[in-house]
């Protein structure tokens, strides 16, 4: 599961997750989200929620999900976000949010920056923690689904789907991307199936209206295909039939050109001109 795509796409959607995790009582609305670089430096930060208000008890909160064993990951973080105050100099006061998988992914700082591990600002999240939890609220539902093993993920999503109103325009959407990150095998009819959703619902999410973008993308690319298939074959067959005429065995061959992609087309059309006998174009049509 592509984790930091994953987290990014909920998070853009539905900055409220962030700050029910953090217990927050800010709206979605009070809040941009987005990575950022810090220039000058190979640092880019994982997520940055920034206050759109002039609130400056309203904190920057800056998020990062990590998924793997990182020794050194508490000493780049600190590191970057006290460059990136130091640069920046926000007119606000800030928050860590660090999302793990588990408690045995999270690695110690060093000495150097044990420290900051005492800091009230820094929040950590175990995912883990909502995997039994009860009475959530639809926004941390959406934790728990992330969370689920593989095996009462269909389930959870069935039920959270019924809740898809309370999550607003996206809910819908942002179930649909956790199940195409968690079980990529589904297609787009089996998630319409197991939600119990009608064509109307389906069509109205931007996963179905991403999926129908790119089919219609590789369907105009199908058709510039065929139809640059189907000029190669015409010109083809017209210089073949100059050089040979009518003939039996240049029929039989010809039948076969459809079976042809353009680039052995491409080839064909070089390799004929130094032919004099039809039996070559069936010698190489066997290759």
């Amino acid at each position: 599961m592509k984790t930091d795509t994953l987290f990014y796409r909920l998070f853009q959607g539905m900055p409220k997750l962030a700050l029910e995790l953090l217990g927050l009582e800010y709206t979605s609305e009070s809040y941009r989200f987005g990575s950022e670089e810090i220039k000058q430096t190979a640092f880019r930060l994982d997520g940055l929620f920034t206050p759109v208000t002039g609130d400056e008890n309203q904190p920057l909160i800056f998020l990062e999900v990590q998924y793997q064993p990182d020794s050194g990951f508490y000493d780049r973080l600190f590191s970057e976000i006290t460059l990136y105050l130091r640069l920046h100099k926000p007119a606000h006061s800030w928050l860590i949010l660090v999302l793990y998988p588990s408690r045995n992914i999270e690695k110690a700082a060093s000495i150097a920056f044990k420290p900051f591990m005492d800091l009230p600002q820094l929040r950590r999240v175990y995912l883990e923690d909502y995997r039994d939890s009860q009475g959530l609220s639809p926004t941390l539902e959406l934790i728990r689904l992330i969370a689920s093993q593989e095996q009462d993920t269909i389930t959870l999503a069935c039920k959270l789907a019924e809740r898809r109103d309370e999550l607003g325009p996206d809910g819908l959407d942002l179930i649909e991307t956790i199940l195409v990150y968690k079980l990529p095998r589904l297609s787009r009819e089996e998630i319409k199936t197991m939600l119990a959703l009608n064509d109307i619902e389906l069509k109205q999410t931007r996963f179905y209206q991403e999926i129908a973008e790119e089919e219609h993308q590789l369907g105009r690319q199908e058709g510039r295909q065929e139809g640059l298939q189907e000029e190669c074959i015409k010109l083809v067959t017209r210089i073949l039939r100059r050089k040979f005429g009518i003939h039996p065995e240049l029929d039989a061959a010809l039948a076969q050109l459809h079976a042809l992609p353009v680039e052995k087309l491409e080839d064909l059309a070089e390799a004929m001109l130094d032919w004099a006998e039809v039996s070559t174009l069936t010698e190489w049509l066997k290759q």
